[in-house]
């Protein structure tokens, strides 16, 4: 004779195990592993980590965040295929590290678009949104930019002209097709090469050049193997943390809405801290012995031309990268230039 009672505690014992591993199952779901190039005890690391700890707690544990730092994933085209087979949930990029998903995210670092962090909060204020936008169309879900400021040519010779640059090996961001179609325009030696690997490149005399906001020179230790920086911008930089939207949407939408709130507030806040701590980053630059060699005034509407004439080609024989936005782009400029005349007229450090 079957024991109902003791049947009864069975199916009941079998059913809370069931319902403990599908708990599990979700919950090991609901881990976010995300690379990045920052290294441990950096700031980006440390205010990302402090979010993540947020996020777990408003969520009772039901969403994590986990990253590897340091480069550990490898490159971005590395980092993407895991996010794509589902080994990561998503990374911190620069814009060149998004080319192949979202060749428009290399907007705003085109060569020589820009003249001053002013211009480029007024084009920021009417074309972030459309970027995010844009981005989360292709399945990554973003939830702000954080600038990095202008990228400077630094180098172990001077550079005060292109005419310096003949016969060097200049470093452009893998993916950076606008730096790498300029500089080729020049009869320059353009090496594109993946974030990850520039300080070996300098150790290694494959590099001689490279264009970086000095921030990011200080925090990857590049600023070690130059002796020269031209404060002339370059290139705006930008970054940005990207998660699968295959992965964030399996989130409850009150999930969604907590991991937004949190990772939002992180990147208002690195918009401003990044400013300061960018001016903070050449000061050091200098006081390690790092000499500043302005550009020849002279010589900067070669560069200006040049770029312009590239980067209206590249955007305008390719679909994927949304020629509209360039063109609203230059408009915004037009438009700013127009009505503030001296804040553009900067060919200095707009750091």
């Amino acid at each position: 004779m079957i024991n109902f009672t003791v049947f009864r505690a069975l199916v009941a014992g079998v059913a809370t195990g069931l319902l403990l591993l599908f708990t599990a199952q979700v919950q090991a779901a609901n881990v976010f592993k995300l690379a990045t190039i920052a290294p441990d005890g950096s700031q980006w690391m440390t205010d990302h980590r402090a979010a993540a700890d947020r996020i777990k707690q408003r969520t009772e544990g039901r969403v994590s965040l986990k990253f590897y730092g340091g480069g550990v994933m490898g490159n971005d085209r590395k980092v993407l295929r895991k996010i794509r087979i589902g080994q990561l949930q998503g990374a911190a990029f620069t814009t060149s590290g998004l080319v192949e998903r979202y060749p428009a995210m290399t907007l705003y670092g085109m060569p020589f678009v820009f003249r001053s962090l002013e211009e480029v909060d007024y084009v920021r204020a009417t074309l972030d949104p459309k970027l995010i936008e844009g981005l989360e169309e292709t399945g990554l879900v973003s939830f702000g930019f954080a600038g990095g400021g202008f990228a400077n040519f630094m180098s172990r010779a001077p550079v005060e002209s292109h005419q310096d640059l003949q016969g060097k090996k200049i470093w452009v961001p893998e993916g950076d097709v606008g730096s790498f179609s300029a500089l080729k325009s020049m009869n320059l030696s353009p090496s594109a090469l993946p974030v990850s690997d520039v300080l070996t490149g300098l150790q290694t005399g494959l590099l001689d050049v490279i264009v970086a906001p000095p921030v990011g020179a200080l925090l990857l230790q590049w600023y070690t193997k130059v002796k020269y920086i031209n404060p002339l911008p370059v290139a705006y930089t930008l970054g940005l943390l990207a998660i699968d939207k295959r992965a964030f949407e399996r989130l409850s939408s009150a999930d969604q809405q907590v991991v937004r709130e949190e990772l939002g507030a992180v990147y208002k806040e690195l918009e401003v801290t990044n400013k300061r701590d960018n001016v903070s980053a050449r000061e050091a630059l200098l006081a390690n012995g790092i000499k500043v060699v302005e550009a020849d005034p002279k010589d900067i509407p070669y560069w200006r031309e040049v770029a312009a004439t590239t980067s209206a080609a590249i955007w305008e024989k390719s679909g994927s990268t949304h020629p509209e936005l360039y063109g609203e782009m230059l408009a915004l400029l037009e438009t700013y230039r127009s009505t503030n005349p001296a804040a553009s007229a900067v060919v200095g450090t707009a750091n």
